[in-house]
């Protein structure tokens, strides 16, 4: 199975072609503050009410996270910030961050992870404490982390076991909250290892919803950067691999392949636990929005 579309494409099947842009209905964005303020107007990229998770990165300031936050539900979208347990300090912080989102961007909804720093800077050190502080009570929408492809800083002797563990844990706490929860994943490239993945969080008991994440149109050499930097795993080898012939490095990545393999596993199996595609676009926001309108999804602009 080839994993990356290099060279001339073969053009999708009709029936492809409708799975994907199905498939793609309300699919999710990622931005930080810094690359917002380079986006002049969200409403001529991204349909109305799109969820834009805002990532925060250690040393940005939270005034930035909500102006963002802010200036997105001014737009017409629904803002979802980054919580990340290990860059907060203490519960004080925690819910200080939570009334300011809520009280200048009416924010709420967000996605809790554990944060790329090794070390914690406080108090928690993972998304289940921030789910258990009581800081998010009310919110409509909890999403937490799911990891494809495993997590060697949870399981360092690279099974799954503690990954498990905490997505049952997980699944447990959706059930005792009137929150609706999903599970967002770091971006990956092969459809088979997905599926598998997908289909055993349900044989193990989480139903949690996944919303899968999707690397956007991009250079390979800047997806090696974001794959080295994001801890991506079996993928990195593939594009190291590919990488490795320079007629390949030069041509963009486009993930119509991807998304069409899992689109038409879902057309077939309906029950299939993906329920969103959550993009992170590598290659800049604009260029994957572009991609995004190719297959059907119309900007604010061009549906009003």
């Amino acid at each position: 199975m080839a994993l990356f579309p290099f060279g001339r494409k073969a053009a999708p099947s009709a029936s492809g072609s409708a799975a994907l842009e199905h498939f793609l209905d309300g699919f999710s964005i990622e931005v930080m503050p810094r690359t917002a303020e380079k986006v002049e107007d969200f409403r001529a990229l991204l349909p109305a009410g799109t969820r834009v998770y805002i990532a925060h990165i250690e040393g940005t300031p939270i005034e930035d996270m909500v102006a963002t936050a802010k200036r997105l539900r001014e737009e017409g979208f629904e803002p979802m910030p980054h919580f990340p347990a290990r860059i907060i300090k203490d519960k004080a912080t925690l819910t200080d961050w939570v009334a300011r989102y809520q009280g200048e961007a009416a924010v709420k909804q967000a996605l809790m992870l554990a944060g790329g720093v090794a070390q914690p800077h406080g108090d928690y050190h993972s998304s289940m404490q921030l789910l258990e502080s009581g800081a998010f009570d009310g919110f409509e929408r909890l999403h937490v982390a799911g990891h494809p492809e495993g997590n060697k800083d949870i399981d360092l002797d690279g099974t799954d076991k503690m990954v498990m563990e905490a997505a049952l844990w997980k699944q447990a706490f959706s059930e005792r909250t009137d929150a609706k929860m999903a599970m967002a994943t770091q971006f990956c490239f092969d459809a088979g290892p997905v599926i598998r993945w997908v289909d055993g969080l349900r044989e193990a008991g989480v139903n949690l919803p996944v919303h899968i994440g999707v690397a956007g149109p991009a250079k390979l050499q800047t997806l090696i950067k974001f794959a080295i930097a994001c801890g991506v795993g079996p993928s990195l080898k593939v594009l190291q691999k590919r990488a490795m012939d320079v007629s390949k490095l030069l041509l963009p990545y486009e993930p119509d392949e991807f998304l069409t393999q899992l689109a038409e596993h879902k057309a077939a199996n309906p029950d299939f636990g993906i329920e969103a595609v959550h993009f992170f676009p590598l290659g800049g926001i604009k260029t994957n929005a572009e991609w995004t309108q190719r297959h059907g999804q119309r900007p604010v602009s061009a549906a009003a």
